[in-house]
């Protein structure tokens, strides 16, 4: 995610390619940029016949290709948002957990408190990595340690995981002599986990339909290769100007879409997936009263991930 102050000086906001979509369509801006200087120069003349269009076509193009990018940027966003609300909601949940692990289980001695702790902290984490489509990461290991080489052999790490959650708070909950109102307080929690997998699960393995977007991105790159066409006889050299400034448009609005319609991914305009569990795992240390707490991760170059 990319992370800049909300009022950015004019300098930032027409120069700046930290935090800009440029990195990721500057060659397609750029191609289109040297097609219109040859356009310009032979006179949009190809093959010594004057290739004449006129504008019109491209009001209708134009006016159509807009509706399309906006909607489908729009079904992107609601992708992002919902990954940014289930994440949101796991943050909760953790919480609620890690809470009631030490106020509804007084009984617990502190190792085993730990234990229930770093496998709910572990759980945020390998459901980073699944979503990445990443390999069990050394935090995994880290806070599960002989438990982790049998998750990583499994098809669903993170379902299995969440069953041995459930298994663990239930078994040390009646070891410690835990109501079965509480054990029922605590398995709900349990069931908004299993929610927040799903719906993660959801928006990963449910991509936009590829026809749709194969057909958005070859209408930009038409409109955008035949436009200098349309405008050489009536601006001239300032063609290149004009389209450099169109093709910037709808190449990055089909980028920014493309980023953001896989929130999990490590693009810049992606959830800052790492930060988030590690934040999660500060706040659940917090709460269980530990005090050697690591540091919450910080943004790189205006980038956090």
């Amino acid at each position: 995610m990319i992370l800049r102050p909300q009022t950015p000086t004019l300098w930032v906001l027409l120069f700046s390619l930290k935090g800009s979509i440029i990195p990721a369509i500057w060659r397609k801006v750029l191609y289109t940029v040297l097609l219109s200087s040859l356009v310009v120069a032979t006179h949009g003349t190809l093959y010594h016949y004057k290739v004449i269009i006129t504008s019109t076509p491209f009001t209708l193009w134009g006016l159509t290709l807009a509706i399309f990018l906006g909607f489908r940027n729009n079904v992107a966003y609601q992708r992002f948002w919902e990954a940014r609300t289930l994440w949101g909601e796991l943050l909760i949940v953790t919480r609620n957990l890690a809470r009631q692990t030490r106020s509804l289980l007084p009984d617990l001695d502190s190792q085993g408190r730990r234990q229930l702790g770093n496998q709910l902290i572990a759980f945020s984490y390998a459901l980073r990595d699944q979503l990445r489509g990443t390999p069990q990461s050394e935090d995994v290991r880290r806070l599960l340690g002989d438990e982790a080489a049998a998750l990583a052999t499994s098809r669903s790490p993170t379902n299995v995981l969440l069953a041995s959650l459930g298994q663990r708070f239930a078994d040390r909950g009646r070891a410690s002599g835990a109501s079965d109102i509480t054990l029922a307080a605590i398995d709900q929690q349990m069931t908004r986990l299993s929610y927040v997998l799903g719906g993660c699960e959801r928006i990963r393995n449910t991509p936009i339909p590829y026809p749709y977007i194969l057909m958005l991105h070859r209408i930009v790159h038409v409109y955008c290769f035949l436009l200098p066409f349309c405008l050489v006889d009536s601006i001239g050299w300032f063609t290149p100007l004009a389209v450099c400034v169109l093709a910037y448009t709808f190449f990055g609005l089909d980028a920014l879409g493309d980023q953001i319609a896989d929130p999990f991914d490590t693009q810049p305009n992606d959830l800052p997936l790492d930060a988030m569990s590690r934040n999660m795992e500060i706040a659940v240390l917090e709460i269980l009263g530990e005090t050697d707490l690591p540091e919450p991760l910080k943004p790189v170059d205006g980038l956090l991930l």
